[in-house]
């Protein structure tokens, strides 16, 4: 799992991280995270963004709040996360014990020519989430810490906060479906069953 600059491969911690994941809704940040959770299999249950920069942890938090007895991961990029940091102030006091947020950082803005964020920097989003106040954290940098990560998501415990840092080299473009209504009202269906198409 560890590329060669030492650090994770973000597709191959995907896997792992989407393995044996049952009914869990995955929201994926626009770009990397959209593509990977493509690669690994598209379905119904996953919502890649194509764009909303910044929305990712707040869609989470809606659909987590809506669905509290389905699991919710947000798989999403440290660019992405530092446009809406303030999401997290929002996602503690609302407490959702269903809800997971995975930030892959490789500390540069991948879609927009590898300029390097904040965390490139010192920026620590994992102590921005505590002082956000969210207590159930990881800071994930070694492929021997995934199973513990795979399992926090799963516990339902949440909410709950993870920074992995992956190598930041591109992977071939896995794309999903590029039409945003597509992609709700699949999600929608899958999670309220056939008729939610007829409740719009």
């Amino acid at each position: 799992m560890l590329a060669a600059s030492g650090k994770l491969d973000r597709r191959e911690l995907t896997r792992a991280l989407l393995t044996d994941r049952g009914e869990m809704l995955v929201i994926a940040g626009l770009g990397a995270p959209a593509w990977d959770i493509t690669a690994i299999g598209d379905c119904a249950e996953n919502l890649p963004l194509w764009g909303g920069m910044g929305g990712a942890a707040m869609i989470g938090l809606g659909l987590a709040l809506a669905q509290p007895k389905r699991k919710v991961l947000v798989i999403t990029g440290d660019g992405e996360m530092l446009m809406g940091i303030g999401a997290l102030a929002t996602i503690a006091v609302q407490k959702p014990a269903n809800l997971s947020i995975v930030v892959q950082d490789n500390e540069h803005y991948g879609e927009t020519g590898m300029q390097e964020t904040a965390t490139r920097h010192g920026v620590d989003l994992v102590m921005m989430a505590k002082g956000a106040g969210i207590s159930n954290t990881m800071f994930v940098t070694k492929p021997d810490e995934v199973p513990a990560l795979h399992k926090a998501i799963h516990a339902g415990k949440g909410p709950f906060f993870a920074v992995a840092k992956i190598d930041a080299t591109s992977k071939p473009l896995v794309l999903p479906p590029r039409e945003g209504a597509l992609l709700q009202a699949r999600m929608r269906e899958a999670v309220m069953g056939p008729a939610a198409h007829h409740q719009l």
